[in-house]
C-alpha cells in the first residue's frame, strides 16, 4: 500500500517538476506507484527506486528525496505488515546502517508533519527546531549544527521569498541543507500556498524544477 499522502506527494511533485523544468516526469509516474505500492521488503524497494532513476536520469536530483518519501512510506504503510517491534530488531538496525548515507533532512520535516497533523496543529518553523528537533537541548548539537543555517536565518520567515533566494545561495556548499533550504523555509513562511504565492516563490527559486517539487511534496503534507 501507498500512503495517501505520499502519493499526493509523488504527483505532485512530478508536475510540479515538469512545470518547471524541460522534462515530462509525470510519465514516469506510474512506475513510482507500483514501487512505493509493491509487497516487496524495504531494500528491495530501494533498489526499483534507483533502478527508475537510473532509467531516467533527467530526474535524478530527486532521487535522494524520493528515499525520503520510501522511508516515510515505510514508516505509515508497510511495517503495519510487520512485528510490532520490528523498528527496534536487529533487522532494521542493519537496514539503517545499509541505508545511512540515503535521504536527506526533508525526512525529518516531513517526520514532523506527521507530527502536527497527528496532534491538530499549525506547523511553524520554531515549533520544528526546538519542539521537534531539539537543538536547543545539549545532546542534539549534531542537529543544530545540520540546521545552523535555518536557525540563524529564522527572521526570513517574515520576508519576501527574493531574500530567502539571497541567503540560500550563500548557504555552504558543503551544508546538508543547501539544496533544501529555498523550499523549506518558504514552506514554513507559507503552509498553503496559493497559485499566485507559488509563481512567486519559482520566480525567485534558486533551482527552479527541484525547489518546487520539493514544495509540492511539502504542501501535500500539510
Amino acid at each position: 500500500m501507498t500512503d495517501p499522502k505520499v502519493s499526493s506527494a509523488i504527483t505532485r511533485s512530478l508536475q510540479s517538476f515538469s512545470q518547471y523544468g524541460d522534462y515530462d516526469a509525470t510519465a514516469i509516474n506510474s512506475k513510482f506507484d507500483e514501487v512505493f505500492s509493491s509487497d516487496d521488503d524495504f531494500l528491495t524497494k530501494v533498489d526499483l527506486l534507483d533502478a527508475i532513476f537510473d532509467e531516467n536520469p533527467q530526474v535524478d536530483e530527486l532521487r535522494e528525496v524520493f528515499f525520503d518519501l520510501l522511508m516515510i512510506n515505510f514508516f505509515s504503510e508497510d511495517v503495519k505488515k510487520l512485528e510490532d517491534d520490528y523498528l527496534e530488531t536487529p533487522e532494521w538496525e542493519a537496514i539503517e546502517e545499509d541505508t545511512i548515507d540515503r535521504g536527506t533532512e526533508l525526512l525529518n520535516v516531513l517526520l514532523y508533519l506527521n507530527e502536527c497533523q497527528d496532534e491538530d496543529i499549525e506547523p511553524e518553523l520554531e515549533d520544528f527546531l526546538k519542539e521537534f528537533l531539539l537543538v536547543d537541548e545539549d545532546e542534539f548539537q549534531d542537529e543544530y549544527r545540520i540546521y545552523e543555517p535555518v536557525i540563524t536565518n529564522q527572521i526570513l520567515i517574515e520576508s519576501p521569498v527574493s531574500e530567502i533566494r539571497k541567503v540560500a545561495e550563500k548557504v555552504d556548499e558543503e551544508s546538508e541543507l543547501r539544496e533544501l533550504f529555498y523550499p523549506i523555509m518558504c514552506f514554513f513562511q507559507n503552509p498553503d500556498p496559493g497559485q499566485d504565492d507559488k509563481t512567486t516563490i519559482a520566480d525567485s527559486a534558486v533551482n527552479k524544477s527541484f525547489d518546487m517539487a520539493v514544495l509540492e511534496i511539502l504542501v501535500s503534507f500539510n
